[in-house]
This record gives structure tokens, sequence and C-alpha cells, in this order.
């Protein structure tokens, strides 16, 4: 405790890489985002995942098979991480770069990091979850690099001017956070539950929780252990039309196990 502080508190120094996640979710506050809640049945891949542990010892990450599963998705119409630059043209971009949310210990405190998987859409899962296991064992140098010295040191509406800047130069944001985003809150709760987040791509998945609810298959109800997800997108770029068709090429993708190994029975 902080000497001078009252008896029933603590007052702690606000860790300064948080002012990125503040910037990140005033500018995505500006876009006109739309969101969609689905729930996956991911009985089959969890098992598939749980087998080849049991059978190998090789772990799988479920967040990096829902990664692949997700630029999969896109790569099958690539407008979906489109951005318009500052002439008002749309920029599509060959490689789908995902931005992931990994947590880490920052100046003292955890908080989500951005790791960015660059042409995730040509990566199997296997080289996604090396991919999120060298982002998490890779140590955070925030404070120390120059650039991010000087960007928290500025006022708060100077930053937001950079951000607005930025986003009209598509290779930038492209560059710095990625073509699409998740960030995968269901990791850290029990049961299930959807996530609305802020976004500043887009298109941005949140993964929510998982429990076990009856569902009715090939005509028999049986219990199956359900993914809660939230789309969101930005309806300046995307109509409902092919977001509903996303989500339904991602749905179907998740639950046939796409990019796993087949189960033994």
């Amino acid at each position: 405790m902080t000497s001078g502080n009252p008896p029933d508190r603590r007052v702690l120094p606000f860790p300064r890489a948080r002012k990125l996640v503040i910037d990140a979710c005033r500018y995505g506050k500006r876009k006109n985002t739309i969101r969609g809640l689905l729930s996956m049945d991911v009985t089959e891949p969890r098992r598939r995942i749980a087998e080849l542990e049991e059978r190998t010892g090789e772990r799988i990450s479920f967040t990096a098979f829902v990664i692949h599963c997700l630029a999969a998705a896109v790569a099958e119409d690539r407008t979906l991480h489109a951005y318009r630059d500052w002439r008002g043209r749309l920029v599509v971009f060959d490689d789908v770069d995902v931005n992931a949310i990994v947590e880490r210990e920052v100046e003292g405190a955890k908080m989500g990091v951005v790791h960015l998987i660059r042409a995730a859409d040509r990566k199997g899962v296997k080289e996604i979850h090396a991919d999120l296991l060298a982002a998490r064992a890779r140590p955070v140098r925030t404070r120390e690099h120059p650039f991010w010295r000087a960007y928290l040191a500025l006022p708060g509406f100077v930053r937001g001017w950079i951000w607005r800047i930025a986003g009209r130069f598509p290779s930038v944001v492209k560059r710095a956070g990625g073509t699409v985003a998740i960030t995968a809150v269901g990791m850290h709760a029990r049961g299930g539950g959807w996530g609305i987040g802020i976004g500043s791509h887009t298109l941005g998945l949140t993964l929510g929780g998982i429990e076990t609810r009856p569902r009715v298959v090939e005509d028999e109800i049986v219990v199956r252990e359900m993914l809660d997800v939230t789309c969101a997108f930005d309806h300046d770029v995307i109509d409902g039309a092919p977001a509903a068709r996303f989500t339904r090429r991602l749905k179907e993708r998740v639950e046939r196990g796409d990019g796993l190994p087949e189960a033994r029975r």
C-alpha cells in the first residue's frame, strides 16, 4: 500500500500501455458495426483435439483451430477484410493477417497484447498453434521501444488523430494491426455466453463460452458442446448477405473440425 492512502483502498499506477486499448476502443466506436450472435457445435473438433493429445501427447490450442477456420472462411471472399483508403476506394488484401489477442504481463499488470499471425490462410492449425506459443514466450517491450515511448507520451486527442489518419491507409492498418481480429474471452470463464466487444477491424470475432446444451442431431435430441461466437462487421464495407454467408462457412468449418486430424473411432 502506498503511504498516505486511506486504509480502505489502494491507489495503483495506471499502466501506460493500456492507452493503446483506450485508443483502439475510441477508434472502433466510430465504425458502423453490425453484429451477429451464433452458437457452434464444437463437440467433434474438441473430441479430435483431446484424442490427439491422448494418443500422441501433442497439444493443439482450440483458439488456433478457430483462427485457422476464420482465415480459411475469409479467403473464400476476401472483400470481408477490405478497407477504404483516403480516396474512398476499397483495398482488398491477398493474405489474411489475423490479429489475435494474447494475455501477457505488461508493466506489472495482465493485459491483452496484439499478436499478428501473418498469412494465416496459408498456415495449418499446428503452425498457428506454434505461432501463438512463440508469442506467449516472447518478452513484451512496449515501454522500452522509442516509438511507443513517444506515442504514449502524447495527449489522447493527438493519438486519436493518428489513429484516424492511419486508418485511411490500409497498408498501415495491415502492417500494424492485421486485416481481421479475434479475441477469446471464453478462455477465462466457465459456461456459455456471448462477448460484445468494440472492434476496429472490418471483421472481428469474439469467442465466448462453451457449455453443454441439448441439440437435435439426425432427429434425436443429444447433448452437445456449444461455443457462443459474436461476429462483428463494418457495415460501411460489408452488407448483411455476405456477412451471413461468411458465418455459414465459418460454422461449417468449425463444426466439421476443418484442419484437424481425424479422430480414431
